[in-house]
């Protein structure tokens, strides 16, 4: 015989809905038939499916990254900082999921990875355009990496209009120049589809803020989380340039790039330099 409690638990459950012929269900406003058909392997080695759905998982995080980083930049040029805070903090713990993501393919070895890897031709992360998006947005422009994508118009198209849109890092400089703090004008009015070249008035306007926390604590509060970013930013890309280390070592990449030696060599390239630099100088 079951017990009240029991009984009352199996009555809730009549509620459930079993019924979807006219209804919409969870896989259908989810469009799990497109998503979980979308892993084509191209080889029969069963490791090449978590190379798939790795590379595809993290292309949906970089969706939503671009997604929160546009509408933060738009709060931060109408000078409305506070409810940037909210979504530069999820920014954030996205790229720690997008981190994690490089621990679960280091587990692919070298020898399993060889197994399909001459199936991906001359496919490669390389080509992300959504990475080149999230790195737009964060100020690190280069207006050549844009030829990848010449085949593809619309693609094309849109990355170039994206190239030429205020970073993240230019909204927050024009947010010190609107609280007053000297920045230089050709800061301020600087070609945005340019690669962001450090200068001395943003580190003092910088200085200012550090060192008057309580008066420009919103300030504070919006350099502290463009640190985080880009230090996540940064530790992902470790993360990617230690795994591909340890699973092809120093080959060449199958899109043509030297690997793990390009990088090691983009680990070198800071978002938002004058927020590191003006810890050496506080």
């Amino acid at each position: 015989m079951k017990s009240p409690e029991e009984n009352r638990k199996l009555d809730l459950e009549k509620n459930i809905q079993t019924d979807f012929q006219k209804a919409m269900s969870y896989g259908d406003y989810l469009h799990l038939d497109k998503i979980l058909s979308s892993q084509h392997r191209l080889s029969d080695h069963h490791d090449e499916m978590l190379f798939i759905i790795i590379h595809q998982t993290s292309e949906l995080w970089m969706k939503l990254i671009i997604h929160e980083i546009t509408e933060a930049i738009q709060y931060i040029l109408q000078n409305n900082l506070e409810p940037s805070f909210k979504v530069l903090s999820r920014v954030s713990r996205i790229q720690q999921q997008l981190i994690q993501s490089w621990s679960v393919l280091s587990t692919l070895t070298p020898s399993e990875y060889l197994e399909f890897r001459n199936k991906l031709g001359q496919s490669s992360g390389f080509q992300s355009f959504q990475n080149r998006l999230i790195e737009f947005a964060l100020g690190h422009k280069r207006a050549h990496t844009l030829t990848v994508y010449q085949h593809q118009t619309e693609l094309y198209k849109n990355m170039h209009e994206s190239l030429h849109k205020p970073s993240i890092y230019d909204a927050a400089i024009h947010a010190l120049a609107a609280r007053g703090i000297p920045v230089d004008e050709d800061v301020l009015k600087r070609d945005l589809s340019k690669e962001y070249e450090p200068n001395e008035s943003v580190e003092e306007a910088w200085l200012t803020v550090y060192r008057n926390v309580d008066q420009y604590w919103d300030l504070y509060e919006l350099a502290e989380k463009l640190v985080d970013i880009g230090h996540q930013q940064q530790l992902w890309r470790f993360n990617h340039m230690s795994t591909v280390e340890r699973i092809i070592g120093h080959k060449q990449g199958t899109g043509g790039s030297s690997g793990v030696t390009y990088l090691k060599r983009v680990l070198d390239q800071h978002f938002f330099p004058e927020l590191w630099s003006v810890r050496t100088k506080l």
